[in-house]
């Protein structure tokens, strides 16, 4: 799995920052397509130019260097922009999940502490509802077509501004702060340096084994780590990246045919999703190779690769940390991630992070060999990153099994999050929602899970003495005040909360429970959500 070129010896530690990386891959291969977004295309000297103006236009609009530049953007030439503008000139930028809503959106926007926000025209109403005055808030710029009734600061995103010099940056700098959802707790803000992302670059593109003449295509949203280090790839390797709008299983064989993509992404809900069509010449007629698809069951890899052709690479990364663990397509095991990846270290442990045996399970511990390859903490709480950096291994939070010839099977999470569809769900976020309503008098917020193989939303509500309450009825208390893929499928109304004897909720035991006769379903009801 040797790449392309050798990125670590190009690329010293010193340089292993955006705006070296931009400069030497912009003087090498120029005129060569980089990005393309929608009909949209930047060569690489474009996207060199295009960082340097972007960040004059921050400048002018008051950002200095170390400042947040919050955006809530879906995959545009814009969010690009100002990814490339703010890496340029120093600034961080903050890419919030364009679903976020209510409380959650409040907290992401309070606690990076952004000074300017961008944001898309379709999503302006997510700030109707915001605590304005408590927020740090000092301009919003508008992306897309104009609307009435902005909210009063708001102006134009200009396109450009005056070339500036790129900033005396290092390794450590933070490049973008990613909220990955909370556990017991608010949404985490991630700081993500530039060497991180560089490391995301040579690594993934090293383990899908890209070849010069790659296109890579994806649908997945930027404001997440899996697309924001596609870009990274493509710059590091000299490639081509197209960014779809959003996954459609109706258009996704259309697109990947369309823009020639021979390196796809998918998430494990994605494949059974795609399978449960009919067959189409289309799954056949693409030149794509290889997927980098993590999660997907194993009972749907085989069928996937016989019916498309399309490899399945399986790995493990988080936010946090970089793609640690994988092998490459030829040594893809059913069921397992694969091998720790050169340059990093990993360790299974019991709750006092001692190792245990081979075929055991217990908590995965991670380290990398090289300096920043991983995230530098967790913004404004301090107490959360040495919790989560203690004895100098990160702990992931998630349940493993190493096997014997040094593979790694992923069992389930020991944290208490959901993940629907590639999305990290805070149950203690949704818990906060539904104990906001006036009739219910607890709840606890649990995965069960689907006919896709992914984790769905369930939760079990005690209603306060007296009260009434129908699921639908709480469905669409919970709409306008949580992204809509956080918004409980299932629903239990049940008279207690199994409890330990200081009243801390046993989850496992709603869990082993999972949905029964009395469960009430979204989905069978009909009711359709609105986005």
């Amino acid at each position: 799995m040797k790449p392309i070129f050798d990125l670590a010896r190009q690329f010293l530690p010193a340089d292993r920052t955006l705006p070296h990386m931009m400069i030497a891959q912009a003087d090498r291969f120029g005129d060569k397509v980089l990005v393309q977004i929608g009909e949209q295309k930047l060569t690489f000297s474009q996207c060199r130019d295009l960082a340097a103006r972007m960040a004059g236009a921050l400048a002018q609009a008051g950002i200095v260097q170390g400042d947040r530049v919050a955006a809530i953007c879906s995959n545009r030439i814009e969010l690009l922009a100002l990814l490339l503008g703010c890496g340029w000139m120093g600034a961080v930028l903050v890419p919030v999940n364009t679903a976020s809503r209510g409380a959650q959106l409040q907290h992401v926007l309070a606690n990076s502490g952004a000074r300017l926000l961008a944001v898309e025209t379709a999503f302006m109403p997510a700030l109707s509802g915001l605590d304005r005055q408590s927020l740090g808030i000092e301009r919003i710029w508008s992306i897309g077509e104009a609307i009435s009734g902005l909210p009063e600061l708001t102006e134009p995103m200009p396109q450009t501004g005056p070339i500036v010099p790129p900033a005396p940056l290092g390794p450590a700098d933070t490049l973008a702060i990613l909220y990955t959802s909370g556990t017991t707790g608010p949404a985490k803000g991630v700081c993500c340096p530039h060497a991180q992302f560089f490391w995301w670059g040579v690594n993934t593109g090293a383990l899908l084994g890209l070849r010069p003449d790659d296109v890579l295509c994806t649908t997945l949203p930027l404001f997440h780590t899996n697309a924001l280090n596609t870009f990274f790839q493509a710059l590091l390797h000299g490639l081509t990246v197209s960014y779809e709008t959003r996954f459609s299983a109706s258009g996704f064989w259309d697109t990947v045919n369309e823009r020639k993509a021979t390196v796809t992404y998918l998430l494990g809900a994605m494949v059974p999703i795609l399978l449960s069509r009919p067959e189409s010449e289309q799954e056949r007629a693409h030149r794509v190779r290889i997927a980098l698809a993590p999660g997907v069951p194993v009972q749907f890899q085989d069928r996937f690769l016989s019916r498309t052709g399309i490899g399945l690479m399986e790995g493990y990364g988080s936010t946090e940390t970089n793609f640690v663990i994988g092998a490459g397509l030829q040594d893809q095991k059913a069921g397992s991630m694969g091998p720790v990846f050169s340059g990093f270290q990993a360790k299974v442990v019991d709750e006092f992070d001692e190792p245990v045996p081979d075929g055991e399970a217990g908590e995965l511990l991670l380290r990398a060999d090289e300096p920043f390859a991983f995230a530098t903490g967790y913004f404004g709480m301090p107490d959360k990153t040495v919790e989560a950096w203690r004895n100098l291994w990160f702990h992931t939070g998630d349940r493993v099994i190493r096997d014997a010839d040094g593979t790694f099977r992923f069992v389930d999470r020991l944290k208490d999050a959901i993940r629907r569809r590639g999305e990290n769900i805070s149950s203690f976020e949704v818990e906060q929602v539904l104990l906001g309503h006036p009739a219910i008098a607890n709840a606890s917020v649990f995965p069960v899970r689907s006919e896709l193989g992914e984790d769905e939303v369930m939760a079990a509500i005690v209603l306060k003495a007296d009260s009434r309450l129908d699921a639908l009825a709480l469905v669409q208390y919970c709409e306008p005040r949580l992204a809509y893929f956080a918004v409980p499928r299932f629903i239990d109304f049940v008279e207690t909360l199994p409890a330990t004897e200081n009243g801390k909720v046993q989850k496992f035991k709603l869990r082993e429970r999972g949905v029964s006769a009395q469960t009430w379903d979204r989905e069978a009801s009909g009711y359709v959500l609105k986005r």
